[in-house]
């Protein structure tokens, strides 16, 4: 009789250390997955982004021949223990993606270029001026086609012979030491056909 519950007894020992290396394992991948969210926030660098813009208006039928603006970066130490040499911020690819501020809810899609380029910490903004708004080819796509005369001139979510969208870019780079930091720049602009 001992011995059929000393047999129970060990079965009800092996069920608790399977369920507290379950337990464990779960601990240990929450706590991990914790780390990684922190590491993001602790960068050492803070990458800044401010735009410049020289136009706010752009016509889909006349598109300007000039730069729309100019992005500023900085990068800037959090830490002053850190090693200078190893916080220099080298530039990746930058994302651009729209929020409708008309009521409309129709934008382009967002895509995606590679940039190359650093960004020395402590140092001068460095200029980034040869961003795309928005690709020549989503001309025909909605929200702007609507714009075009042969397709009515109007937004048929707004009625407005406009389309007025903060277009934001999201720019993304990597420390010399392999920490990942990003900014964000957003410019207001109004889309219309034969306005200027």
């Amino acid at each position: 009789m001992n011995r059929g519950n000393s047999i129970r007894g060990e079965g009800n020992i092996m069920r608790t250390k399977s369920v507290a290396a379950v337990i464990v394992i779960a601990l240990l991948a929450g706590s991990l997955a914790g780390c990684s969210e922190i590491n993001r926030e602790t960068a050492p660098v803070e990458l800044l982004a401010t735009i410049e813009q020289d136009i706010d208006t752009i016509d889909v039928l006349n598109l300007p021949t000039t730069q729309l603006g100019t992005i500023l970066l900085r990068a800037i130490a959090k830490r002053v223990d850190s090693d200078p040499r190893f916080l220099d911020v080298q530039l990746i690819r930058y994302q651009v993606s729209y929020r409708r501020t008309d009521g409309g809810t129709l934008v382009p899609a967002t895509f995606v270029r590679s940039i190359s380029g650093t960004v020395p910490v402590g140092g001068a903004p460095t200029t980034f001026n040869t961003f795309t708004v928005f690709d020549i080819g989503s001309l025909t796509q909605a929200p702007y086609a609507a714009l075009l005369p042969q397709n009515g001139g109007r937004d048929p979510e707004t009625g407005n012979r406009f389309v007025k969208m903060d277009v934001i870019i999201d720019i993304f780079g990597e420390t010399i030491s392999g920490e990942r930091v990003s900014a964000r720049a957003l410019a207001p602009f109004i889309f219309c056909a034969g306005c200027t």
